[in-house]
């Protein structure tokens, strides 16, 4: 009869050759599966695990083929060239054993990310529409344009694969898929006419800190000592969604990113601008696509309570475009809503983030992509004549009321402004300030935008001074 030893032994044994068979097996990563799109014209990473030792060879049907052999920990990675747009193809990984992956496309991927905003499905959040959700989702059908949604989750330790499998573009999947994302895909798959393939990875009610890895938040600033509890990993732990969300997508072909993110940062603004562009080039480095397109959402208006901290944050978010090679920033003055964080005219949003792929990304000629932004000031007498960039043939109101204009003089102090068009330009005065210093317009959290420029985009909020 065998000891009690002898028998935990020969269990131990045995179980750790069960693991190491099933990691004994060609596995590629979890973004690598039927209906996929790969970045067209590119050399796409492609990688996962076998046998230590073990030859993989790759073969696609569009004429293309690579081989590697995994390391001494079985891992493996390496790239394939790819074609201009098209498919269905096929590709054959052949190492331990043999996978076939199939309905395979070619064309331009992007990386949607962010809060809740970006996580909204078309469907909605209760008691909380997309307008035009119902339309949109029944004529969603478009066998060119695939989903990946990234299932949620946090880890404390970078993670090497998400949860999540591609999807053509149905009714039964965009109802359920980010408002957002599926819409920005819809028009740049309708404008460039070839296959597109949208990658979402977002959680409602997160800070930029959580989607930034270790490194670039140390090297910021942050400090990790002040966490109180840090093995109790939430969502919003620093880099605990960046390790379970972004970096199991490294280096998977793509073209560029679009975010929708900032209201959980609102409370320090003054700290956003420096995690937000850090996030940013730490994703580039990452992928190492050099500075890769990158068009975010600033934060649309909304009742946050007493303070404009709102306001500070949109600023940053402007500073960060200003300062940020290749970004680029939707602003939503004319789409909130006072008592609704998820304003419903999420269409706007996805239609202002492709004019601006269209227009710098893909060269389109003759639309414009951004809103008027604050460029000078002069003043005549008690006038602040307000000059802006992005706006080619001046601004205009579109018949709504000129207001939430402020202006002040060498005390500081900010006085409501009466705010006129002519011709164009925009001239803020008030009676009670005869020489003006320094003109605000909708600084708070919540203001109905009522500035445009003739394409009928949205100035943001601004201030020509940096009074504290």
């Amino acid at each position: 009869m065998k000891s009690p030893k002898s028998i935990l032994l020969f269990l131990l044994v045995l179980s750790l050759n069960g693991f190491h068979n099933l990691r004994a097996q060609t596995k590629l990563n979890s973004l690598f599966g039927d209906h996929m799109v790969l970045q067209q014209h590119a050399d796409v990473a492609i990688w996962g695990t076998d046998k230590p030792h073990t030859a993989i060879k790759i073969e696609a049907s569009w004429g293309e083929w690579a081989s590697v052999t995994t390391n001494a920990d079985g891992t493996w990675k390496t790239t394939i060239k790819t074609i201009a747009g098209g498919g269905p193809y096929t590709l054959q990984v052949q190492g331990s054993r043999s996978i076939s992956l199939k309905d395979v496309l070619l064309g331009e991927v992007w990386l949607c990310s962010g809060q809740s905003n970006m996580e909204m499905p078309l469907a909605g959040f209760a008691g909380q529409p997309v307008i035009g959700a119902n339309e949109l989702i029944l004529n969603s059908e478009n066998e060119n344009l695939r989903l990946f949604h990234v299932k949620r989750n946090s880890s404390a330790i970078p993670l090497d694969t998400c949860t999540g499998i591609w999807k053509s573009a149905d009714p039964g999947n965009v109802a359920k898929f980010s408002a957002v994302a599926y819409m920005y895909g819809k028009i740049l798959q309708e404008k460039l006419k070839i296959p597109v393939g949208i990658i979402c990875s977002s959680v409602g009610g997160t800070r930029v800190e959580a989607w930034t890895n270790k490194e670039t938040l140390t090297s910021n600033g942050f400090d990790y000592t002040s966490i109180k509890e840090p093995a109790n990993i939430t969502v919003n732990s620093p880099s605990a969604l960046f390790n379970a969300m972004i970096h199991p997508l490294i280096p998977y072909g793509m073209k560029g990113a679009i975010w929708y993110q900032g209201e959980s940062n609102r409370n320090k603004a003054e700290l956003y601008q420096t995690y937000f562009q850090a996030m940013i080039s730490s994703w580039r480095k990452e992928w190492r696509q050099g500075d890769f397109p990158f068009y975010f959402v600033q934060i649309a208006p909304f009742n946050y309570g007493n303070g404009v901290n709102a306001a500070f944050l949109r600023e940053a978010q402007l500073k960060t475009w200003q300062n940020t090679p290749n970004t680029g920033m939707v602003v939503t003055m004319d789409i909130g809503e006072e008592n609704c964080i998820h304003p419903a005219h999420k269409q706007e949003v996805s239609q202002r983030l492709a004019y601006w792929a269209l227009a710098d990304t893909y060269g389109y000629k003759g639309i414009q992509h951004s809103g008027p932004i604050f460029k000078s000031m002069d003043v005549v007498g008690n006038k602040a004549q307000i000059h802006f960039d992005y706006a080619p043939g001046g601004v205009c109101s579109f018949n709504k009321e000129l207001k939430h204009f402020e202006i002040a003089g060498e005390d500081q102090v900010f006085h409501p402004a009466v705010a006129n068009i002519q011709k164009g330009s925009l001239t803020v005065y008030s009676n009670v300030v005869s020489k003006p210093v320094a003109v605000r317009y909708a600084w708070k959290n919540y203001a109905e935008g009522c500035l445009f420029n003739v394409f009928g985009l949205p100035a943001p909020s601004f201030r020509t001074d940096n009074w504290n």
